[in-house]
Parts: C-alpha cells; structure tokens; sequence
C-alpha cells in the first residue's frame, strides 16, 4: 500500500464500465493507488455490476451519482455517444472535478463544449491494459492543474506506461499505439504460420513466436538501445538472421507497416471530423 500512502486520496468514477474502465479500476486497485472502495460505477446490466462488485468497487444507481461522488471522472463510452452523455451529464459537472476522456477521436475542445467543465484531459491508452501493459499518451488541457495531471498519470501508470504530448499528436498516437497491437497479432500469426510450414507442431510455434515478441520487446524496453542496434547483435554474416531479414525486405516489412500507422492515422483524422 506504499502507492496510496505517498499520494492523497481521491475519489474515482466511471461513466462506461466496458472493459478499458475494468482495466483501469483493477490495476489502481492493484498496486494500491486507490482503495477498491474510493471507486464508483454504474451499469444497466448485471453482470457488468457483479465483475466490478468482485474487487471491491462502489456500485451506485446512475450516472449523475457517479459524477456527483467523485473527484475524477473517467469517461470511457463508445465515441459515438460521447457528446450525447456529456449532455446529460452537464448540470452535475463542477469546477471541483476533473473530466478525463479515453474516448478515441474526441478533441478537448468538443469535450469542453459539450460538458461545459474546462478541467479537462485526454487519454488514449490501448488494449493491452487488460494484461497491465498499456501504451498511453494523455494530454492536458489548459485548465487542468499540476496536481490533476499527477493524479490521472498515476491511475494510468497502473496499467503500463504513459506519455505526455500535444494533442495534434493524438491521430498519429490512434495510428500506432491505439491500432498497433492488431499489426503485432497479425505478426505473431504470421511468425507461427512460418514455423509451422518449417515443420514445428501449432502451439510450439505459436508459444515461440509470442514470446519471442514479448522479449524482443523487453529487450528495446530495458537496453534503451536502438532497434537497429539489437537487430545487428543477432544478425551474423551470412547466417540464418540475415538471410531471414533478406526475405523481410523483398516483402516490404518495414514500408509496409510504416503505410499501416499513417492508414491508420488518415482513418482517424477522418472519423475525427465527422
């Protein structure tokens, strides 16, 4: 409980109690940034209500309530219905509290319209947080304050990793962070197809192929050495690396997953707009 004791408490709400808020909740509950119980949700479905029930949470009747007996407010609805629950929720919003988005797409100046709050700040993490291993970037708005920015990055450091950027980065962040673990899945699929056609039994292949990602991963983490660095330390002349790498950039590998971020990117800053 050392997390808790170093930071002062605060009372955390959900509004959407869909997997990413679950993540949230069970990794600030885990490493004790929160006590289970300074958490509030709400969920029209009973068993959404009985997963958070499991560790700890506050169950309350609504929404309002939620917004009403929290301090920080994480709203992590579909896009799409955004603006209609900000809405619904704006006579409840205060200056005492501070609205946080994990909503993809959403701009802070389109949150601050429609909740009227102006201590604002976005998020984007990625799926990965189920397994406390997500990548986010979060950028606060203007009115946000030190310790607001404090508190939000220590319920995010509790599920992985977070950057602070500007928020004309977010479509690329979409791009790469928020798209990318599907290009690693289609990667390590690819990479246990290829064992199998060289022979090895499907869950061997698919066991070597996952982690060998996993620690190629940890490597470029815990070395702080350049991809390109490592990738030469395993590349001997004329060995099997090399020749395997060869094949990579007759198939455009690294063009082709350069095109799949700024795809990705382009797709975002369109649904953006709309």
């Amino acid at each position: 409980m050392a997390a808790t004791a170093a930071l002062d408490m605060f009372k955390l709400g959900f509004i959407g109690a869909g997997n990413m808020a679950e993540s949230i909740a069970r990794g600030v509950a885990k490493l004790g940034v929160l006590p289970p119980s300074s958490i509030r949700i709400t969920h029209c479905r009973t068993e959404r209500r009985l997963v958070f029930e499991s560790f700890g949470v506050k169950i309350l009747e609504t929404n309002a309530q939620v917004v009403d007996d929290s301090d920080i407010i994480i709203l992590s609805v579909k896009p799409q219905i955004v603006k209609k629950v900000l809405l619904e929720l704006k006579s409840f919003l205060s200056e005492e509290k501070v609205l946080v988005s994990v909503a993809a797409g959403i701009k802070l100046k389109d949150l601050q319209e429609w909740s009227g709050q102006r201590r604002i700040i976005r998020v984007m993490p990625n799926t990965p947080a189920a397994v406390g291993l997500a990548a986010s970037v979060m950028c606060v708005g203007e009115m946000a304050t030190k310790k607001d920015e404090e508190r939000v990055t220590s319920l995010f450091n509790a599920i992985g990793k977070i950057w602070t950027a500007d928020e004309k980065y977010f479509d690329a962040v979409t791009g790469l962070s928020g798209s990318g673990p599907a290009y690693i899945y289609v990667a390590i699929e690819a990479l246990a197809d290829g064992g199998v056609a060289a022979g090895l039994p499907r869950d061997l292949a698919l066991g070597l192929a996952s982690q060998t990602v996993l620690g190629a991963a940890a490597m470029v983490n815990h070395t702080g050495r350049h991809p390109g660095q490592l990738k030469d330390a395993v590349t001997s002349p004329a060995g099997t690396t090399i020749a395997g790498i060869q094949e990579l950039e007759r198939g455009s590998f690294r063009g082709t997953l350069m095109n799949a971020v700024v795809a990705a990117t382009k797709r975002c800053q369109e649904l953006s707009q709309t």
